[in-house]
């Protein structure tokens, strides 16, 4: 998972046009799998409005080493010779339950990870459903914001509106676990979402945290972490 941040207005455009323009060349690049374009909401991104400044790239690779080569291609260098930051996350997957596009993305391990955790959710909303979800995310994002445990969380997505990914990194799986039970607004939108049908897909996945390179706001989000899992290379 790569999240980069773009400064000015050059840069913010050309990192709009590739939502469309890049996608031949992201399916050329060799030893990737699944793979996605993503922009990002305003704030911590979980807004229904645009941040035109933050944009991600969530890819699966065979292994570690297939993943590090691959962020050398062309189109990975022109993100990173535009970006004003760049973050990349390399994660294992843990655990993983839904569809991506019709496609189960991850083939996870089934091991929880002892370290830190990432936690992805992805949906693709009802067209009846919008209003209702967007007017329970401030609170759930108030909620997540407050939570002392969380060292990183991000709001990103395919298409505005419809298709909506969270992402967030936790010390371990428990204090993950306890958001989820305890979250109030977290817990409330969860059971409305099941009792009302919200989703046309959906997608949980849970992983261990390998590796990781550049920034965010400056600084390294999991550096107060505790060690996870070794590198397998």
């Amino acid at each position: 998972m790569s999240v980069f941040r773009f400064g000015g207005i050059a840069a913010r455009l050309w990192a709009f046009a590739q939502m469309g323009l890049a996608r031949r060349a992201m399916a050329r690049v060799p030893g990737i799998g699944f793979w996605k374009l993503m922009g990002s909401g305003t704030g911590e991104g979980f807004t229904p409005l645009p941040n035109t400044a933050v944009y991600a790239i969530l890819a699966t690779w065979p292994d570690l080493a297939h993943a590090r080569a691959g962020l050398t291609a062309p189109v990975f260098a022109r993100y990173h010779a535009r970006a004003a930051e760049v973050l990349t996350l390399f994660l294992r997957p843990a655990s993983a339950r839904g569809a991506w596009a019709g496609r189960a993305p991850f083939a996870a391990s089934g091991l929880v990870p002892a370290g830190p955790v990432a936690a992805l959710t992805r949906a693709t909303l009802r067209r009846g459903a919008l209003l209702r979800f967007w007017a329970r995310v401030p609170d759930i994002s108030r909620d997540i914001g407050a939570d002392p445990s969380v060292a990183f969380k991000i709001g990103v997505g395919e298409l505005p509106w419809f298709q909506q990914v969270t992402f967030s990194v936790w010390p371990d799986a428990a204090s993950m676990a306890r958001f989820a039970r305890n979250g109030t607004h977290h817990a409330r939108a969860i059971a409305a979402v099941r009792a009302g049908d919200w989703f046309r897909e959906e997608l949980y996945a849970r992983f261990a945290i390998i590796a990781r390179e550049g920034s965010w706001q400056g600084g390294d989000p999991l550096a107060a972490l505790p060690p996870g899992e070794p590198i397998a290379v």
